[in-house]
Formats: structure tokens, C-alpha cells, sequence
């Protein structure tokens, strides 16, 4: 049996691109800052991608979308430390939306797996 290679995925390179950008913001932070919302954000936007790359490691389509859709989970999680971090002016109004729109499309890029899998056949091997 031959794993795909995720980190060839574009949905798995932008997820990844994401997240060190999330981390290069959160690692200057204040050590408080840090350790509340920088490590809750961090935290969010790395298991977007984890979750992406568990869920294919599995080869059922149900299995791969459960993870799916906990990715997507850990991305609408990602928005809301992303709006506290914006609020309590951690980052400026030009890096947020920056980072709100690569989250869409990440969400759309999710939907997008997602169905392809619902449609998939089912491997018997």
C-alpha cells in the first residue's frame, strides 16, 4: 500500500504556509500574550494541518472526512483567536485580513475536499 504525499497536497502547503505565518506573529508577542492567545492561535492553526494529515493516513472516505471535518473545526477556531488577537490589537487590521482571506480560502479548499471525498468509492483492498 503506497501513502499519498501530503506534503505535496496545495491544500496541506497552504494550510502549512498559514500556520508559520501565525507562528512568526505569535513568537514576538509579550510572554503573557504569548502564553494565552499566541499559544491558543498557534495551537488552532497547526491542528488544521494535523488534522488534514491524520485524516489521510486513513483510507476509508468516512474516516477522511471526520478529519476533514475537524480541520475545519480548528480553522473557524483559528478565526476566532484571530479576531481576540485583532481585538486586543496584537495584530494590525492589514495582517488580519490578509490572514481572514487565506483562511477562506482554506475553508473553501476543505468543502472542496470534503465533497470530493462523499463522492469517492470505497477501497475493499
Amino acid at each position: 500500500m503506497k501513502f499519498e504525499a501530503i506534503e505535496e497536497k496545495r491544500i496541506y502547503l497552504h494550510v502549512e504556509a498559514v500556520g508559520d505565518e501565525i507562528w512568526n506573529l505569535a513568537v514576538g508577542w509579550p510572554h503573557f500574550v504569548q502564553h494565552s492567545v499566541g499559544l491558543q492561535l498557534v495551537r488552532a492553526a497547526d491542528s488544521v494541518g494535523a488534522n488534514i494529515a491524520e485524516g489521510m493516513g486513513r483510507y476509508h472516505p468516512k474516516d477522511v472526512c471526520k478529519f476533514l471535518y475537524y480541520a475545519r473545526g480548528s480553522l473557524r477556531e483559528t478565526v476566532f483567536w484571530l479576531r481576540r488577537a485583532q481585538s486586543r490589537q496584537l495584530i494590525d487590521e492589514s495582517t488580519a485580513q490578509n490572514l481572514y482571506t487565506q483562511l477562506d480560502t482554506l475553508a473553501r479548499e476543505l468543502n472542496k475536499s470534503i465533497n470530493f471525498q462523499k463522492t469517492r468509492p470505497t477501497q475493499t483492498t
